[in-house]
């Protein structure tokens, strides 16, 4: 049956406000075949959308926590996954109001585009939490950039302590359906083990940093 012009406006509309840009399936086992995903290793996945990631994990065993903000996809998620794999718990909430696991987890998701730095924040900011890893899919522009060395930006020199960032593979436009307008790219985040500072300091070294910066560069600096 063919799905009136309407509905197919508010749903384009509601996908656009949603950044969902979702993997295609064989592009998700792909990047999921390079992740080293464990047995019982527990994962959170932002934005689940399809499950196209979230169906990767599991056959790989791990125990997922899908996020996914819109309930339409939640309630597909619940569907396709009811009974079929135990240790896939789907939750309809904003990663941004999600409580992150208090039992060390790794984070994976192909994050919508618009809300980027958000979710880098909530993931990052507190080096106490106790996220091991992120393998996340984001615009290739803010890999390449999380992934300098040394860090060019606040942001990036303020997580630097405690995490390592790495540029993973480009994933092209035509990777994702709907294709949007710009490439992706994986971006991995590894905890560093030791850290350079204590997590206890994390926020007074954020201040320092806003404090002063630029920081000055250059040779001897």
């Amino acid at each position: 049956m063919p799905v009136p012009a309407h509905s197919r406006t508010r749903w384009g509309a509601r996908r656009r406000s949603l950044g969902q840009n979702f993997l295609r399936p064989e592009r998700a086992r792909e990047l999921v075949t390079g992740l080293d995903v464990r047995a019982g290793e527990l994962v959170v996945e932002i934005g689940a959308g399809a499950g196209a990631l979230t169906a990767e994990l599991s056959r790989r065993g791990a125990e997922v926590i899908a996020v996914e903000l819109d309930p339409r996809w939640a309630a597909a998620l619940r569907a396709r996954f009811r009974g079929a794999a135990t240790q896939i718990r789907v939750v309809e909430r904003d990663f941004l109001a999600f409580e992150l696991p208090r039992r060390p987890f790794r984070a994976v998701g192909s994050l919508p585009f618009g809300a980027t730095t958000q979710i880098l924040r909530r993931l990052f900011d507190d080096p106490a939490s106790p996220l091991m890893r992120a393998d996340l899919v984001v615009q290739s522009a803010v890999a390449r950039k999380r992934a300098e060395i040394p860090p060019q930006t606040l942001l990036s020199t303020a997580w630097a302590p405690w995490w390592e960032f790495a540029l993973g593979p480009r994933l092209p436009a035509q990777a994702f359906q709907p294709i949007p307008r710009v490439d992706a790219a994986l971006l991995s985040v590894r905890r560093r083990t030791p850290a350079l500072l204590p997590p206890a300091l994390a926020r007074d070294y954020a201040a320092f940093l806003r404090a002063r910066w630029p920081l000055p560069r250059g040779p001897g600096v």
